[in-house]
Formats: C-alpha cells, sequence, structure tokens
C-alpha cells in the first residue's frame, strides 16, 4: 500500500508535525479544520483543507462521520488522528478501515483491549509485566473495602474506563473509603458511562516513567525511556528523555517489558507504555498502554535521531519495521515543556487572545513544535497548548542550561504564558539534582506567589524576580 495523500483530522502543534512529517516523504496533505481554525497554521501549511463543522469539536473534531467525509472528499489515502480526539476512539479506526481508507494506529480491537485499564492490567500481567498490587474491577463498595483492606491503605480507587485523572481518588484508612467510593464511580459514570472502579496499592513519591515503542504487527522496539514525573493534577508538563535516576539494570527489564506488551496484542504502530518507578526500592509497575502517538514524542526523537511519525506512516503503509533493536541507540539529554496559554499565579486561568508578536528560540539542540505565529488568534474551544519547546545537549546539567537559555530567548506577546514558571523550574534546585516526584511540582507551586508587574510593564513580560524554590 502506498499513501500518497494524507488526511489529519487534529489541529493545532500536532496536525502542523505531522504535515511536515508527510510533506519530507512526497506525501500530499489535507487538513480538516473547524470554523474556529481557518486561520491556522496547519490550514497554511497543508496543500489543502476542509472545513468539517462549528468550533465546538462535538461538531467538528470529535465527529468522525465528517472526517471520513472530508477523506472520500479529497481522495485521501490515509488517516493521521494525531492524540487526542479520535485517536484513541476504537469504533473511529474500524469504520476508517471499513471506508477503505488507512488508518495511522492500531486496530479497534487493540484499543478497546488497552482502554479498558482493568483489561490492559490482566493483559499485562500475562505478558509477565509488573503490576501495582490491586483488584479486578468492581462495583460493590462493600467487596471493595474487603480488597482495599487485604491491600492494605492507602489505596488509590481508578475508573475502569478512565482517562484524564478522572474517576481516581487517594484513600488513606478504611474510615473514609466508602465515600470516596461512591464519589468516584459517580464521577466516572458521568464521565465514561461506566462507573465500575478498580483498586491499586498507592505508592508515594513515584515517578512516572514511560517506554515509547513502535511494532509493526509482528516485531516490536523500544525507543528508550521518557521521564513524566512533574504533573500538575496528573497532567504533564515537563519531560525529560531519558530518565536520569534509572540504573541500566531496571531499564533494560523496563523497556524489555514494554516490548513484550506489544507483542502480547499484536500492536501496530507507535504507542507508549507508562510505568510508576519507586526509586528507593528499583521497582516498577504497569500503568497503562497509550495507543498513539505522544505529546511528549520529540524528546524520544532526539536521543535517537529516529522520527516516529515518519515511521508511524510506513507502518500504517504496510511495510515492516525499518528498525531493528540494535539499530536504535540513545546519545545525550533531551527535557521539554508544554507552552500554554495560562496564567500560572492566577490558578493557570486559561488566556485567550491575539498573538501580538512571537520570536522562537533558535540555536543548536533548540527546537520549537508550535502552533502559533504573530497575529494568531488563540480560539478559546479547545486546550490551551500554544507549542512544545525541545531541547537537546550532551548531558542532563547542559540540557538543563540550554533550556533556561531557550526560554530566555522566546517572547511571545500579547498573552499570558506559563513561559516564567518555566524559567523557575530551570533555577529550582529539586529539578537541577532531579528530585522529585510525581506530586512534587504541586507542592513546589504552593511555595511560589504571583509576581507583582511593574507600572506600566506589560503582563506579557518575562519576570525574573520570582522567589526561590525551596
Amino acid at each position: 500500500m502506498t499513501i500518497e495523500k494524507l488526511l489529519i483530522a487534529n489541529r493545532g502543534e500536532i496536525a502542523v508535525r505531522i504535515i511536515r512529517a508527510a510533506k519530507e516523504m512526497g506525501i500530499h496533505t489535507v487538513q480538516v479544520y473547524s470554523e474556529a481554525d481557518k486561520e491556522s497554521l496547519a490550514v497554511k501549511l497543508a496543500d489543502e483543507a476542509i472545513c468539517i463543522g462549528a468550533p465546538m469539536a462535538n461538531q467538528s473534531y470529535l465527529c468522525g462521520d465528517k472526517v471520513i467525509k472530508a477523506a472520500e472528499q479529497s481522495g485521501a489515502d490515509a488517516i493521521h488522528p494525531g492524540y487526542g480526539f479520535l485517536s484513541e476512539n476504537a469504533s473511529f479506526s474500524d469504520d476508517v478501515r471499513k471506508a477503505g481508507i488507512i488508518f495511522v494506529g492500531p486496530s479497534g480491537q487493540t484499543m478497546t483491549k488497552m482502554a479498558d485499564k482493568a483489561c490492559a492490567r490482566e493483559t499485562a500481567m500475562a505478558a509477565g509485566v509488573p503490576v501495582v498490587p490491586g483488584s479486578a474491577p468492581s462495583d460493590n463498595p462493600e467487596a471493595a473495602l474487603e480488597q482495599a483492606k487485604l491491600i492494605g491503605f492507602p489505596v488509590m480507587i481508578k475508573a475502569s474506563a478512565g482517562g484524564g485523572g478522572r474517576g481516581i481518588r487517594v484513600i488513606e484508612d478504611e474510615s473514609e473509603f466508602l465515600t470516596q467510593y461512591h464519589q468516584a464511580s459517580a464521577e466516572a459514570q458521568s464521565a465514561f458511562g461506566d462507573g465500575t472502579l478498580y483498586l491499586e496499592k498507592f505508592i508515594r513519591q513515584s515517578r512516572h516513567v514511560e517506554v515509547q515503542i513502535l511494532a509493526d504487527g509482528l516485531n516490536a522496539v523500544h525507543l528508550f525511556e521518557r521521564e513524566c514525573s512533574l504533573q500538575r493534577r496528573r497532567q504533564k508538563v515537563w519531560e525529560e528523555a531519558p530518565c536520569a535516576v534509572l540504573p541500566d539494570l531496571v531499564r533494560e527489564a523496563m523497556c524489555q517489558s514494554a516490548v513484550s506488551l506489544a507483542k502480547s496484542v499484536n500492536y501496530k504502530g507507535a504507542g507508549t507504555i507508562e510505568f510508576l518507578y519507586d526509586d528507593e526500592s528499583e521497582s516498577f509497575y504497569f500503568i497503562e498502554m497509550n495507543t498513539r502517538i505522544q505529546v511528549e514524542h520529540p524528546i524520544t526523537e532526539a536521543i535517537t535521531g529516529v522520527d516516529l511519525i515518519r515511521e508511524m506512516i510506513q507502518i500504517a503503509s504496510g511495510q515492516h519495521l525499518s528498525l531493528k533493536q540494535e539499530d536504535i541507540q540513545r546519545r545525550g539529554h533531551a527535557i521539554e515543556i508544554r507552552l500554554n496559554a495560562e496564567d500560572p499565579f492566577n490558578g493557570f486561568l486559561p488566556f485567550p487572545g491575539v498573538i501580538t508578536s512571537f520570536t522562537p528560540p533558535m540555536g543548536s539542540g533548540v527546537r520549537f513544535d508550535g502552533l502559533i505565529y504573530s497575529g494568531f488568534a488563540i480560539p478559546p474551544y479547545y486546550d490551551s497548548l500554544l507549542g512544545k519547546l525541545i531541547v537537546w545537549d550532551e548531558d542532563r546539567e547542559s540540557a538543563i542550561h540550554r533550556m533556561a537559555r531557550a526560554l530566555d530567548e522566546l517572547s511571545i506577546e500579547g498573552v499570558k504564558t506559563t513561559q516564567p514558571l518555566f524559567q523557575k523550574l530551570c533555577e529550582a534546585p529539586d529539578v537541577i539534582n532531579g528530585n522529585f516526584h510525581t506530586a512534587w511540582l504541586e507542592q513546589w507551586l504552593e511555595t511560589l506567589d504571583a509576581p507583582k508587574p511593574e507600572q506600566g510593564q506589560s503582563d506579557n513580560k518575562k519576570d525574573c524576580s520570582l522567589p526561590q524554590a525551596s
């Protein structure tokens, strides 16, 4: 199968990223867009663009039938879903294939199997992948309480059909279990139409480490790991590759576990296996599998030199893996920060508006994957991600210095962004020393106060007087 025309069923920076990779492969690109994204960078860069609906995602980007119709209208051979929206929608994956169009990603069957957290856990166990001590799915609070007693408090309640931090509770002791269970079940039912929950042992001060894999349905390889422990409300904001504290033997075991799991489900495409890592015991445990490209994929590209989007397209076109495990070597250290149009000193309030001026940083080892340009009006209908700043250098210390330099060069005027927050993270001793865990960032944020702009100072100017984190 040859892909000559690719439709991008997404928006923002990932759409731009896919368009660039496809054009480098000589593939004609088709960008679908909502009415709010008519002037988006992706629309400007694509070879052709088709409007599929109103600004709200449920009237455009989440409408699989409209996307497929646009693909048929344009004569596209394939659809790349990016991340978010329809990227892990099993029905959409199947419908695309039924329409005779290539879906750049795994089958709906694989998505369904790995989307159900409890089913994914069982699949991981069958593949010999370590999992956090826990329980099977249940909708019986009393039975779940008995399981919690066996596991031992604290425990974490999770929605079986969950994602994005919804339906999750950490329960410290037996007295609050039933109340929290009912609340989590109601939240899961509202968000996913399924109130079934399962339990996991809660590991304090764990790290979030994930392994990137590529697979063609028969063979699979890993591209080493990324650390994503700096999170706010369980959303990643700063990612690194590799994980600086991971011993080589643990790295090898974790990466091989990821490959084993991918092979066990005959995975096809790019995917990520996420783990919790306890650096005190040097133990790791499977969390979930993401059956799509990840936001943070550029740092893996930076340390391996592998273009993951290109590999996804080649695999979808029917080619076997172009890489053997011994071909994939890692070099240096990479960091990515997610730059959002948010006020980090006002509860991360979204800050849509017009980008009056934009100057990206440049220089050796610096990359900016973004969706903005001078004069671009940020639509208020979607997430606030403006772009991702990625740096690479020979070692972690040098990469942090390079990130600080790149952030200092970056200039975005017209809206407030999270840029000053990342400037302070580059100076935080715990970050410099790699001494953090998944709860660290929220604790650190509580130590910061909002900067007070000087008289006449633009809200968009960088403020270098933020308090030093302890």
